[in-house]
């Protein structure tokens, strides 16, 4: 019996062994070839590397998931089965003779080496033209002011969503192995995604993919179609935060999967230097900012115009507009008083929202805290059969992905502010009975302005024609109103005439005049705008901005039950330094018309001698902001109206 049963045992055990064996056989013939489900994921760690915890590098040698390819074009094309046959004539002809032979095999590891150092000189457009352009505090003299960056042993995240620019793709790729010659390739992930590309898009991420390899650099390259055929027929705010958020998937699923995290993500647009992205990592760790954002410029009829002007508010919540690069420092393009004096001096300055170019986000406070791209649902889609909607003046503004993520920024911001205050030992309880109480004075006064504001608008708006003037009009101007009958005379010669009255606003808006649009800085003069034209065309990244118009602006009364200074403010930054330009833009004398002629100040304002970089006092919200919003379908450049809408932290945080 004791026979028998060690007998049956032994089977029992070697069954199971055959059986796991040909499991383990099943899996590698049938499922290892289909490895695009597997790459789509971050491993999870095992318990080694939980314990030793090699991630404070990206090593793709060890980990084949850190370099994936995902939806590349294979479809089969003229030059093909050329380029195959090419591909294979090389390599049988002068790479694996080399390989195979003992006498040449030290060889490889030196061509290797060799292609590498020549990889990371690859300067393009932008990295070659860098170090001579115009910088004030003299960024570009010192070549250790940013070594600092790569000491202390971050891990970037650089993001890029690529949709038919293969105008500046090489440029870009040639910013980042600079910054990876800077901090490290190790130190690096790049995503680029590329959304429904109709250029050499394609065969430019395939450059991009083997030369990172070469350098051993992390990244997820991604091809996707569009959400629509038809391109304006789809929303673009709703397309732009589906890209953004795609684009962003491997920072997600590092964190989550193998808890690895950035320090700061980079989104990389247009043509920028290498130096200013450094610098704005920088500026970024010195306030502890959220995002810092460059400025983008665009060309139009030989001057340069601030370009994103459909994602860019100040602390005022206006718009940068008549923002030309050769105005004066002090005309803007911010508004408000503290924006416009840093701007003059070059620093960076608050803002209620920008996306201007290169920008750089702390993941910590955004993307780590669950905030992610959005869009408005409730578009009016142009192709279906439906009416449009009534649009509530109060709705929600239906505006771009991007300044749906400022207004959470701000909203998580005060959150975080809340709890923070509240682990304090109750302290937030009485914190927020004072500001409760602080601000009953203020609710009285927001409720009887509002009610009397809201009688002078309805009245304003009822009045047709407007209420004509207190002083009786003289007898001449009432002849001039009657219709005009037979032509005057001409007056006699060498006398002269009575200078004549400009018409009314009524009667100049029936003409089809437009008024000045008076400039913010205090006394400058009005700009008149000429019929007919546009200053600031909409060119580059900014075709997709409406033509500026004050309709719609109407001044918003205050609701707020908690005024929004009352709540921890989202460090929102600006650096005017870090500058985004686009094809055929003159780089130097964008430089030139911003900063002048660099002056040799001995390293006295450089980076590292202070407090410049840092600000102080740091604004809370505005209570309002113009909101420019896409209400239809029709692509990027659908039509957009603007209106004025107020914005309250604390009814945010209650909705």
């Amino acid at each position: 019996m004791v026979r028998a049963s060690i007998t049956l045992r032994r089977r029992t055990w070697t069954r199971l062994a055959l059986l796991a064996v040909l499991v383990y056989l099943l899996n590698a013939i049938f499922f290892s070839s289909s490895s695009s489900k597997r790459q789509k994921e971050i491993k999870h760690k095992n318990v080694v590397e939980l314990v030793t915890r090699p991630d404070k590098i990206l090593d793709v040698h060890k980990h084949d998931f850190l370099q994936v390819r995902l939806g590349r074009d294979e479809r089969p094309d003229l030059f093909s089965d050329v380029v195959r046959n090419g591909v294979l004539d090389f390599w049988n002809r002068f790479q694996l003779p080399f390989i195979n032979s003992k006498t040449t095999s030290h060889m490889d590891s030196q061509v290797v080496r060799s292609a590498i150092d020549d990889l990371l000189s690859l300067n393009g457009w932008v990295a070659a033209a860098c170090p001579t352009l115009m910088r004030p505090f003299g960024q570009n003299k010192r070549e250790d002011q940013y070594d600092d960056l790569a000491r202390q042993g971050h891990l970037y995240y650089i993001a890029i969503v690529i949709h038919s620019a293969d105008h500046f793709l090489v440029d870009q790729l040639a910013v980042i192995v600079q910054m990876a010659k800077r901090l490290g390739t190790h130190s690096l992930f790049v995503s680029m995604l590329d959304y429904d590309s109709t250029d050499a898009t394609p065969t430019l991420t395939d450059l991009c993919e083997a030369v990172l390899t070469m350098l051993g650099i992390a990244f997820r390259i991604r091809r996707v179609p569009g959400m629509t055929e038809d391109p304006t027929a789809s929303y673009y705010p709703l397309e732009e935060a589906y890209a953004r958020n795609l684009a962003l998937e491997p920072l997600l699923e590092l964190y989550e999967k193998r808890k690895v995290t950035f320090h700061r993500v980079i989104w990389l647009k247009g043509f920028t230097c290498p130096n200013d992205i450094l610098e704005t990592i920088k500026v970024s760790q010195l306030n502890d900012a959220a995002m810092v954002c460059g400025m983008d410029w665009a060309e139009h009829n030989g001057f340069f115009i601030f370009s994103d002007r459909w994602r860019t508010r100040d602390m005022d919540g206006d718009q940068f507009r008549q923002s030309k690069s050769s105005s004066r420092p002090e005309a803007g393009p911010p508004r408000d008083k503290n924006g416009a004096a840093r701007y003059a001096l070059h620093l960076p300055f608050q803002a209620f929202c920008c996306e201007s170019g290169t920008h750089v986000i702390d993941p910590e406070q955004s993307y780590y805290s669950g905030i992610q791209y959005r869009a408005a649902q409730t578009f009016h889609n142009l192709s279906a059969s439906d009416p449009a909607p009534e649009w509530d003046p109060e709705a929600p503004c239906m505006d771009s992905t991007q300044a749906w993520f400022c207004r959470d920024l701000w909203v998580h911001a005060a959150r975080e502010g809340i709890r923070a205050e509240a682990a304090d030992k109750g302290g937030r309880r009485a914190a927020w009975k004072e500001n409760a109480a602080a601000a009953d004075a203020q609710r009285r006064w927001a409720h009887n302005k509002q009610e009397g504001d809201l009688q002078k608008r309805k009245q304003k708006r009822a009045a047709v024609p407007p209420p004509p003037p207190p002083a009786p009009e003289p007898p001449v101007l009432k002849k001039r109103a009657d219709p005009p009958a037979q032509p005057a005379a001409p007056p006699p010669p060498n006398q002269p005439q009575a200078p004549a009255k400009p018409p009314p606003p009524a009667a100049a808006a029936a003409a089809g005049e437009e008024k000045p649009v008076a400039n913010p800085v205090a006394g400058a003069q009005a700009v008149p705008r000429v019929p007919g034209t546009d200053a600031d065309a909409n060119v580059g990244s900014d075709y997709d901005a409406m033509e500026d118009s004050d309709e719609g602006l109407d001044a918003v009364v205050s609701r707020l039950s908690i005024p929004n200074s009352a709540f921890r403010p989202a460090r929102i930054l600006i650096n005017p330094r870090c500058v985004t330009t686009y094809a055929g833009v003159s780089h130097t004398q964008l430089a030139r018309d911003l900063f002048g002629e660099e002056k040799d100040d001995g390293g006295k304002d450089s980076i590292k001698a202070g407090s410049k970089y840092v600000l102080d006092d740091w604004e809370g919200a505005p209570d309002s902001f113009v909101c420019q919003e896409q209400r239809q379908t029709g692509g990027r450049k659908a039509t957009k109206t603007q209106r004025r809408l107020s914005f309250g932290i604390h009814m945010e945080l209650e909705a």
